[in-house]
């Protein structure tokens, strides 16, 4: 069983967001008259190692979060022009307790689905249907993640996970690629949506507005 204090928390929101068009990074695009990364801390509480990849508009990401809890861990990726996000999730891996709970900072789920996601005693992979117009693959049977993949799936993966830290130190630029050898995995439904564009942001506000219940 994964207790929390055996877990570590990495958001990775060092990207420039161009495609979404607001000038900043998607982490503190507003939901609901707040930023995102807020809403992310905020179902977070219990945890008490949590690290934040910054690149791109660093520093208004720390004054927003630090205005809301003064513990977090910042780590800086200065290349986050020219690499992945694999490449930001390993910078913070230094000094990690055994797991680690991967998550993106441009994606916004469901409070109760995310509750028992932290809650479940085991590895596991987060799917989900209808995320987004752009997010990598899942092919889930069986209540298991056997492929990760940009190819058509039967899911959709927007980046969060419950692994073993040693699970995600690959040579990959792409986190699924790191978790490609340990497939397949524990599929655990999530109802989210992951902003990359401004069809996702109008699409997630509607969501949010009805309630983030809706499939």
């Amino acid at each position: 069983m994964i207790k929390k204090t055996d877990v570590t928390v990495i958001i990775c929101c060092a990207g420039m967001g161009t495609r979404l068009g607001i000038g900043t990074t998607k982490a503190l695009v507003d939901v609901g008259g707040e930023p995102l990364i807020i809403r992310q801390l905020k179902l977070l509480d219990a945890f008490d190692d949590i690290r934040v990849v910054v690149g791109f508009d660093a520093e208004r990401v720390i004054n927003v979060v630090k205005e809301y809890r003064k513990d977090i861990m910042f780590v800086c990726n200065y290349e986050y022009e020219h690499n992945g996000p694999a490449d930001s999730l390993k910078k913070a891996l230094l000094g990690v307790r055994k797991y680690v709970i991967t998550l993106d900072g441009d994606t916004i789920m469901n409070p109760e689905d995310f509750k028992r996601f932290v809650e479940f005693p085991n590895e596991c992979i987060a799917v989900t249907e209808n995320a987004s117009g752009e997010t990598i693959s899942a092919m889930a049977q069986n209540g298991m993640v056997e492929v990760l993949s940009k190819k058509p799936g039967n899911m959709q993966w927007s980046g969060i996970t419950k692994v073993q830290a040693d699970k995600l130190r690959g040579t990959s630029s792409h986190v699924y690629e790191v978790l490609t050898p340990y497939l397949p995995m524990t599929a655990f439904p999530l109802r989210l949506k992951e902003i990359n564009t401004p069809k996702d942001y109008e699409n997630a506000m509607e969501w949010f507005v009805a309630g983030m219940s809706e499939e």
